[in-house]
C-alpha cells in the first residue's frame, strides 16, 4: 500500500510544475519513425539493380527514379529526332497504349551518339510529344554506347551481348528486372517477333 504524505504549498507547486514539464516533453517529442531517414530505405526494397538509376524527365528536367517501374515489363529504346527511324515513335506509342494495362512501359532515351539528336531539349520534346504524340516516359539526352555509356545501357549491352548499333534499338526487360532480348533498329514496333516477345514477357510470372 502506497502512503501519501502531505506536502507544503511550495513543495506541491514545484511538483506540479515538474510534472507539467515532463508531460509537455512527452507530448511534443517527434516520433522517430516519421523521419525521412527512417522511411527512405524502404523505397528501394525489391528494386532490381538494373533499375537503381535516376534520369531527368525530358519535359521538365525533374529527376525520375526507374525503381518506380519495378514489376513492369520494360521496352528500353534509344531515340533520335532526325533519324530515318524516327517515325517508329508512333509504333512505340501504340505498343505502350496497347499493353499498358497488362504491365508494359516503353522508356525512351534520346541520344546524340549517332549525331541525329538536337542539343536543345525543348526541340527534342516537341518532336516526341507534339509531332508523334508520345505519352510514354521520355528522358533527357543519354549516352548509350562506348566507354561513356550510362551504366543502364552498359548493363543492357553486357547482358544481351548487343550494344546499340544505331538509333531505336530496343531492349526488352522482364518484370524481375532482367534483360530478355535485344532488337535492332530494323525491327519495327509492329514486328510480330517483337510483339510476341512482349506478350510472352507479360504472361511470365
Amino acid at each position: 500500500m502506497v502512503a501519501w504524505l502531505p506536502l507544503g504549498p511550495r513543495t506541491a507547486l514545484r511538483a506540479l510544475l515538474l510534472a507539467g514539464s515532463a508531460l509537455a516533453a512527452l507530448t511534443f517529442m517527434p516520433a522517430a519513425a516519421a523521419t525521412p531517414a527512417a522511411v527512405a530505405p524502404a523505397a528501394q526494397t525489391g528494386c532490381p539493380k538494373l533499375l537503381q538509376h535516376s534520369f531527368k524527365r525530358l519535359q521538365d528536367d525533374q529527376p525520375q527514379g526507374l525503381c518506380q517501374f519495378s514489376g513492369k515489363v520494360l521496352l528500353v529504346v534509344n531515340t533520335a529526332s532526325y533519324c530515318g527511324f524516327t517515325s517508329q515513335f508512333e509504333g512505340l506509342e501504340a505498343l505502350n497504349a496497347r499493353f499498358a494495362r497488362r504491365g508494359l512501359v516503353v522508356l525512351g532515351f534520346p541520344s546524340n551518339d549517332f549525331k541525329q539528336e538536337d542539343a536543345d531539349a525543348k526541340k527534342t520534346a516537341a518532336v516526341c510529344f507534339n509531332t508523334y504524340g508520345v505519352k510514354f516516359p521520355m528522358f533527357t539526352e543519354t549516352r548509350v554506347r562506348g566507354a561513356q555509356a550510362h551504366p543502364l545501357f552498359a548493363e543492357l549491352a553486357r547482358a544481351t551481348g548487343s550494344a546499340p548499333g544505331w538509333n531505336f534499338n530496343k531492349y526488352l526487360v522482364g518484370r524481375d528486372g532482367r534483360p530478355i532480348a535485344h532488337f535492332g533498329s530494323m525491327t519495327s514496333p509492329e514486328s510480330r517477333t517483337l510483339v510476341s516477345a512482349i506478350e510472352a514477357a507479360l504472361s511470365a510470372r
